[in-house]
């Protein structure tokens, strides 16, 4: 398995010193490989993603769910529990990018159960999506789209869906059909617009129900 890597971009802990980070401080980005099994191709999936993640200036923190144990369920609270392994690092990026197979038509009870969890760490921040599977993955998507909205988490219009990528593994590595680059590209744009639009949001004038 691949050596977990982590973010690039010194960062405050505390929740309050993020929200008044400088608007000069690069955006920190979180890829979240959301499959846990032994056998998965999400980790290599993942690795490509924040790899083009990079170009966007932002400090990339690959989190992948596989190396991130969560607390016993019976502990789970609403609005979350005890705090996490991986509390921190959700808390401290301003975005997200999910790495998500289909599983019967959804995503991975192992990625249900670490954005149960977590609750004010999403709030107000962006996400978007990259979904695999036999025809794309596409309604692993439309379901988290749900559930993070629950989080007051902006999910981007553009996501992408991979039809079958392990069919397009060279040497243990993605290599990406035509077009799909630049659709990931665009979809990691948007994602770092909305990061910086609601970063400073989250730090000039925070929501107040």
């Amino acid at each position: 398995m691949t050596t977990p890597t982590t973010t690039t971009v010194p960062v405050p802990a505390a929740s309050t010193a993020v929200a008044g980070a400088p608007a000069s401080e690069p955006l920190r980005i979180a890829v979240i490989v959301g499959s846990v099994r032994a056998e998965r191709l999400g980790r290599v999936l993942a690795d490509w993603a924040a790899g083009r993640a990079m170009s966007t200036g932002a400090g990339i923190d690959l989190i992948d769910l596989a190396d991130s144990p969560l607390p016993d369920d019976a502990l789970l609270q609403p609005g979350g529990g005890p705090r996490s392994p991986i509390a921190d690092r959700v808390e401290r990026a301003d975005g997200y990018l999910f790495v998500t197979p289909e599983y019967n038509h959804s995503y991975p009870a192992g990625l249900k159960r670490a954005i149960d969890w977590h609750y004010r760490e999403w709030m107000f921040k962006p996400a978007t999506v990259l979904s695999y599977g036999v025809q794309g993955g596409l309604a692993a998507t439309e379901h988290l789209r749900g559930v993070l909205a629950e989080l007051h988490v902006v999910t981007t219009r553009r996501c992408v869906g991979l039809r079958a990528p392990w069919n397009d593994l060279d040497a243990g590595a993605f290599t990406p059909p035509p077009g799909v680059d630049e659709a990931l590209d665009q979809a990691l744009g948007e994602l770092a617009w909305w990061a910086g639009v609601l970063r400073e949001a989250r730090r000039d004038r925070p929501y107040h129900r």
